[in-house]
């Protein structure tokens, strides 16, 4: 798949079919369409290829603060997996956000060789979203396109919307994000001390160093995996604010079940299966480890009965 962040520097000979959006999250919604985007452009002898922004547009305009379900990076490896042949990175600035909607398909067409726009029915670009499926279809008639407009892939009568997956982050409800990613939503960083106090109490535990802008799910205590390389562990996570840290800085502490390997410093991927507790506060040392067993316990529990889903839909 190539990868582009610069259209001026690209002229493509060959046809393109593209879709254009932020695509955080790349959910179940997104692939449903880049999946028959792909299909219908191979069958045509014609490049599959997308249009995304980082930063969000939604962001640059102070619609909503920086909460991504996705870093570049991971979006693009989510992205290459749907057979994509071409992905371009734009940055969004307030320089592209005053682009009229002519223009920038104008830059589409001339460097991408585009044939075919698939969108959403709701979609619009450029300068107050004056780019929208009429007038896009007149740019069409003009530039030498057609536009098709794809219908939302439907979860429980709602379309599935990355805001949708936010705010069931904010919940806590890790368990219904999966269902509309299609996959466990996670978080990855690199694991930067081990926390003394719960070493201290027989139970290691990592902090995972986390971008601030991204999404992360409700305070509280999670069974999840954590991956290490190509290695999955069970274990148990705790998002919460840290006493005494400036500004009660949010932490992320994993405990891995059964393994007591040193990994300060290692790239960590935490996903979350399910919420098994709001967090709480302790009357003493012994009521925390009395509460710690038994979330080690339930995610122990919960895990396995995951696995074992899991190998029956296999």
């Amino acid at each position: 798949m190539l990868v582009i962040d610069d259209l001026i520097q690209v002229n493509l000979a060959q046809e393109t079919v593209l879709t254009i959006g932020a695509f955080d999250g790349v959910h179940r919604g997104h692939e449903y369409l880049i999946r028959q985007l792909v299909k219908a452009a191979h069958e045509s002898d014609r490049l599959a290829g997308l249009i995304t922004f980082h930063p969000h547009p939604d962001v640059v305009l102070a619609r909503r603060p920086p909460l991504y379900l996705t870093t570049p990076g991971e979006k693009v490896a989510l992205l290459e997996r749907l057979h994509l042949d071409l992905v371009t990175i734009l940055r969004f600035d307030q320089e592209m956000a005053r682009t009229s909607a002519a223009d920038f398909i104008a830059m589409l067409c001339r460097h991408l060789h585009m044939v075919e726009l698939w969108v959403g029915r709701d979609f619009a670009l450029g300068k107050n979203r004056e780019g929208d499926i009429p007038a896009l279809r007149r740019l069409g008639t003009k530039l030498g396109f057609t536009v098709h407009v794809d219908e939302p892939l439907p979860a429980n009568g709602d379309p599935i919307s990355s805001t949708r997956i936010r705010m069931l982050l904010r919940q806590g409800n890790v368990r219904e994000a999966a269902r509309l990613l299609g996959r466990y939503p996670s978080l990855s960083g690199q694991v930067v001390a081990s926390t003394k106090r719960k070493r201290h109490l027989g139970v290691p535990t990592a902090n995972l160093e986390v971008r601030a802008e991204r999404a992360i799910p409700a305070d509280g205590v999670y069974a999840v995996y954590a991956v290490l390389g190509d290695v999955r562990y069970p274990a148990v996570a705790n998002i919460g604010r840290q006493p005494g840290s400036e500004n009660h800085t949010r932490t992320i502490e994993t405990h891995i079940l059964d393994f007591d390997g040193e990994i300060y410093g290692f790239d960590l991927v935490i996903e979350f299966v399910e919420r098994l507790r709001p967090e709480r506060q302790f009357a003493s040392t012994e009521e925390l480890l009395a509460q710690i067993r038994e979330d080690i316990r339930a995610a122990r529990e919960l895990l396995a009965a995951e696995e074992r889903d899991a190998k029956m839909r296999r």
